[in-house]
């Protein structure tokens, strides 16, 4: 016998066979997707090439800055110790020319031991003023304990007056520069003066 024919109205999609009339219907709207998805990657990988270019454009800005400050670095450091004496050296040539007339008075006749000695203290006295511009102070311990991290002994002396280890005498001054000795004092230093053997036997008796 034949198979009676369904008959459908006018105006139904047919459905294929093994295929849901949702599957049929959702399959543009699924081709479409992975269209848009990549669209949109490829949008995002732009824009994140874009900014990794910006950002090695800036690590390259960075990377010369570094260098140039290096280099400056370098040529002020080179510029310092070149020229730290500098004003130091300025404030010690008028004692050079103090000096310099110093010794020309010296020569004439009609100089005397008064203007000479005059002319000594001036310069001095600017040489002092020179140090202590730069924060150089003199060691004088006369008087004082020895102390062996700024003074050196010479010899010892034998003193009853005063009490052992002092400086009784100063040779040579010192002297610090920021309160770094760059030259310690060198001194005499006294000690205990010996008992004389005879008053030894007659306080005993």
């Amino acid at each position: 016998m034949a198979k009676e024919e369904q008959v459908r109205p006018e105006g139904e999609p047919v459905a294929s066979e093994g295929v849901e009339p949702d599957a049929q219907q959702a399959g543009p709207e699924t081709a479409a997707a992975p269209a848009g998805e990549s669209a949109e990657l490829q949008t995002l990988l732009t824009d994140a090439r874009s900014k990794a270019d910006e950002h090695w454009e800036q690590c390259l800005r960075l990377q010369a800055e570094l260098e140039n400050l290096r280099k400056r670095s370098e040529r002020d450091l080179v510029q310092a110790h070149k020229f730290a004496l500098e004003k130091f050296a300025a404030e010690l040539l008028p004692v050079r020319d103090s000096l310099e007339m110093g010794v020309a008075a010296a020569a004439e006749d009609s100089a005397s031991v008064a203007h000479l000695r005059e002319g000594s203290e001036l310069t001095l006295k600017m040489l002092t003023s020179a140090f202590e511009k730069f924060n150089v102070k003199e060691i004088n311990p006369l008087n004082e304990k020895f102390n062996p991290e700024y003074h050196e002994a010479m010899s010892m002396q034998e003193r009853a007056d005063v009490e052992p280890n002092t400086v009784v005498t100063v040779v040579q001054k010192g002297y610090l520069l920021n309160d770094r000795l760059i030259r310690p004092a060198m001194v005499i230093v006294s000690r205990a003066a010996a008992q004389p053997a005879g008053g030894q036997l007659n306080e005993q008796a």
